[in-house]
């Protein structure tokens, strides 16, 4: 890499590059001396290079300014071209609204203009037209409030500028800025205040009052920009090393920004309704998505030394290097530890990680990333961020009965990953106070979930010895034993069916073909033992053949999957194929999950079979203390996800390669006209046509290409017709999925009348306050730790110290309904399209508010109707 790249990319760092400086004028000085060496000679490889940088590394925002503000002293074309390239690729990203570019740009012209490149009055005009833009979408004549959300981001970028340029603007232009305030304060006065409780981490839906009375994003962020400008814009977080070539800069010439314009909104639905509204407002927020949502799961003591800009500043830096950092962790770290603050923030860097590792709908990048980035980031800094981990994972586990089920589900995952870096070591004896708690606490739960998810990643001994602190704990252990082999020798029973496996046994060792294993069955099984024995007798046996390792199943299951089509025909008979196959891995849940996957990838299980077999009743009294039928459900829905994308990629692809055969056909015509329409002379005599060689390999040409184009046309028709039996297949499917939840809790949930609210549900009497359960007790109070005295509550969950006081029903009822809301917002694109329908069939006034309310819930919907 030559010099000056270097010097550009290591600008501010502790690098070689720099020597043992680690001062900014240093640096600016050292990489400016280098840029004006060969701007003459690279100066179209320095431009695009430069504001690469600007875009990918904009921490170092105020340097690359700085930078620019004295290469403008020298060269001002060059820094003219600087301006326009950022105009043009600013406007460009407003048009496709690319929300990092945009956001990142603005930014880079607040730096520009502190360093006398751009003039303040061009950069209070870029403010004004998002904020007018922001304030026609909001209008309700006039705009589409339902894009809200971009309005939101228009307001978000303006104030974000803020910390980087409001001192040099009151300073430059003080009654435009507060032009701009007024502005924004008259924009938040107009706007609607956002209620994302769809996408919060934590169950909050009985503190509606509270929920109304926080502050949004917006205006979390406007009230810190109003501390702000009462402090006199002073920011501890954001250098500003302009002021150290003040003297310098005021020569330069600043330069005209030129205008913008922001892209038009749909127009709002011409029949407006809650679902024409939704559907916008959720497109909407899909394209303009909220950065951060703050977790607060450390108290706030953590944070006194940080003030509220400041806060924000330092998660500006942090979110950045995770995006442009994301496939080089080692990279990412060592950024993430050296901000250019005079303050220490590792609690509030585990914070900002820890929110993007939860944040909803999914985390901005795979949670793989997010754990891979907190183990370097506990190396590097080992005296004092592996305890702030440590601090969170308590801090969370205090609260898990709040937690939103996705977000549990994504800690369990990430802390086991976690421990398995670590050798699996963690003080298991402050948390052994849950084996006290009824086997549905969410806390018992959690533990029991993240050891048979480390035991899945080590092996059953190995997580044993890491329990020694706490061995109680190995109670909750996943069961040690392996396979369950219906039709094992060992027992010495013989019966018939054990002399039918062991001869199918003996089939497939000898390399029996499936057909020749279908006419076994078809002539000497089914007829004398029905379809049922049969099915059960292949199953066990082919699994059992097949248990030795993922190789050997997956080699049955291509070698015999004919076998299990024929005896697994309908849907009925394919839920009990997977009731075998969990029957048969019933030690193992991972290898229930795996072997169910696969058989739906060899297309011998349907996705709703799957959703039959979920809600069966051996499942359903699963729902609230296990992850098993869950996991095996979200790969369901997640494989079904993924054919329909992959479809869409597909045709997507197609139709470009359509567009260049018809531009290959038609050159390839163009030359064989223009071939035919020319004069020859052959023999003497003038004839019409080419070299009759060319002309027939024009010919041959011309032919190909329109093959291939009929080709490409006859397989995008093809494409075409799959995705539209599989968004057939999707409609029914989720159809399926949420009659199944509406059926299991209305019979289970508590009467509209006494049970609006979550709230509502965890106040129910536990001893039986639910018709179901004066009908049927069950062992689930029996179970119960029923104390004489009333401990006083430490949580909304109910839960004491060292007790749950949540009743077993009421707990499968919140666990169950945490689930349908998580399952809703995962899936929300695919469920939009069919809400009429799904309101229609499942969702109508005679369903039960609560579940209705977890499925406009995560459909991110109004709940104004419920």
């Amino acid at each position: 890499m030559s010099s000056w790249k270097s010097l550009l990319l290591r600008i501010g760092d502790k690098s070689p590059e720099y020597g043992t400086s680690s001062d900014f004028k240093d640096h600016i000085e050292t990489c400016f001396a280098a840029i004006r060496r060969e701007l003459d000679h690279y100066g179209d490889e320095i431009l695009p290079f430069l504001l690469q940088c600007v875009e990918q590394l904009p921490h170092k925002t105020p340097l690359y300014g700085t930078l620019i503000g004295l290469i403008n002293l020298e060269n001002e074309d060059f820094v003219k071209k600087i301006v326009e390239q950022t105009h043009q690729s600013f406007q460009d990203a407003l048009n496709s609204g690319h929300c990092h570019k945009i956001r990142i740009l603005l930014r880079f012209l607040t730096a520009l203009m502190s360093s006398k490149v751009l003039t303040s009055t061009s950069l209070v005009v870029v403010f004004e037209t998002l904020l007018s833009s922001a304030a026609t979408i909001v209008d309700d004549e006039k705009g589409n409030p339902a894009w809200q959300a971009c309005a939101d981001f228009y307001i978000t970028c303006i104030l974000s500028c803020f910390p980087w340029g409001g001192a040099e603007l009151v300073e430059q232009v003080p009654e435009e800025l507060e032009r701009v305030m007024v502005g924004v304060e008259a924009y938040l006065s107009i706007r609607k205040h956002t209620l994302d409780t769809g996408l919060s981490f934590f169950e909050d839906d009985g503190e509606v009052e509270k929920t109304l009375n926080e502050k949004d994003f917006l205006e979390d962020l406007w009230s810190r920009i109003q501390t702000l400008s009462t402090d006199g814009w002073k920011v501890d977080s954001v250098p500003r090393p302009h002021l150290l070539f003040e003297a310098q800069l005021v020569a330069g010439k600043s330069h005209e920004f030129g205008t913008i314009s922001c892209p038009e909104q749909p127009d709002p639905p011409l029949t407006l309704s809650d679902i024409t509204y939704g559907k916008q407002k959720y497109a909407a927020e899909l394209n303009y998505p909220q950065r951060i949502r703050r977790l607060n799961i450390f108290p706030s003591s953590k944070f006194e030394d940080v003030q509220p800009i400041d806060r924000f500043v330092v998660e500006e830096y942090l979110l950045d290097v995770l995006l442009f950092f994301n496939g080089c962790r080692k990279e990412c770290a060592s950024f993430m530890v050296g901000l250019p603050v005079p303050f220490r923030y590792e609690y509030l860097m585990a914070e900002t990680i820890f929110s993007q590792l939860l944040m909803l709908p999914q985390p901005p990048f795979k949670p793989i990333y997010y754990t891979l980035v907190i183990i370097d980031l506990c190396k590097a800094l080992p005296g004092a961020f592996p305890a702030v981990v440590a601090g969170a994972v308590r801090a969370l586990f205090e609260k898990i009965a709040d937690l939103d089920m996705e977000c549990r589900i994504r800690l369990i995952l990430w802390f086991s990953h976690h421990l398995s870096n670590f050798q699996f070591i963690w003080p298991w004896d402050e948390w052994a106070h849950v084996l006290e708690l009824p086997k549905w606490a969410p806390q018992r739960v959690f533990v029991k979930e993240v050891l048979d998810r480390e035991v899945r990643l080590s092996y059953w001994d190995k997580i044993k010895q890491s329990i020694e602190t706490a061995p109680g704990l190995e109670e909750l252990l996943p069961p040690k034993g392996g396979p369950n082999f219906k039709f094992a020798t060992e027992d010495g029973e013989k019966s018939e069916q054990h002399a039918l496996s062991a001869e199918l046994c003996n089939m497939v060792k000898g390399r029996a073909a499936a057909r020749d294993v279908i006419s076994w069955l078809d002539e000497n099984v089914i007829p004398k033992h029905g379809s049922d024995i049969s099915l059960v007798v292949v199953v066990q046996t082919l699994l059992d053949i097949g248990s030795k390792s993922f190789t050997h199943l997956i080699t049955v299951l291509e070698r015999y999957g004919q076998v299990i089509s024929r005896i697994c025909h309908d849907q009925d008979k394919q839920v009990l194929l997977i009731s075998e196959v969990g029957s048969y891995w019933k030690n193992n849940t991972q290898m229930t999950a795996i072997t169910i996957d696969r058989m739906m990838g060899y297309r011998l299980l349907s996705n709703l079979s799957v959703i039959k077999w979920i809600f069966s009743p051996e499942n359903v009294e699963q729902y609230h203390t296990s992850d098993r039928p869950w996991e095996i459900l979200r790969n369901a829905l997640c494989k079904t996800y993924n054919r329909i994308s992959d479809l869409k990629k597909e045709i997507s692809s197609l139709k470009k390669d359509i567009v260049a055969a018809e531009e290959a056909v038609a050159k390839t015509q163009e030359e064989l006209n223009a071939a035919e329409s020319k004069l020859t002379l052959v023999d003497g005599e003038p004839v019409m046509g080419e070299n009759p060689v060319r002309t027939k390999r024009l010919k041959a040409y011309a032919g190909k290409a329109k093959e291939q184009e009929m080709s490409i046309r006859n397989s995008l028709e093809a494409k075409e017709a799959l995705l539209t039996r599989a968004l057939e297949e999707n409609e029914t499917l989720f159809l399926s999925l949420y009659k199944g939840f509406s059926s299991i809790l209305t019979e289970r949930l508590p009467a509209a009348s006494s049970a609006r609210t979550l709230q509502d549900l965890k106040s129910v009497n536990p001893a039986g306050a639910t018709a179901m359960d004066l009908e049927e007790p069950s062992a689930m109070e029996m179970e119960m730790d029923n104390e004489d005295s009333k401990p006083e509550k430490s949580h909304l969950n109910g839960s004491t110290e060292h007790a749950y006081t949540v009743g077993e029903n009421e707990q499968w009822c919140l666990t169950t309904l945490g689930y349908v809301k998580a399952f809703s917002r995962q899936y929300a694109s695919e469920i939009w399209p069919h809400i009429e329908k799904l309101d229609a069939e499942v969702l109508s006034e005679d369903s039960h508010p609560l579940f209705r309310k977890a499925v406009y819930s995560g459909l991110r919907r109004s709940m104004d109707s419920i």
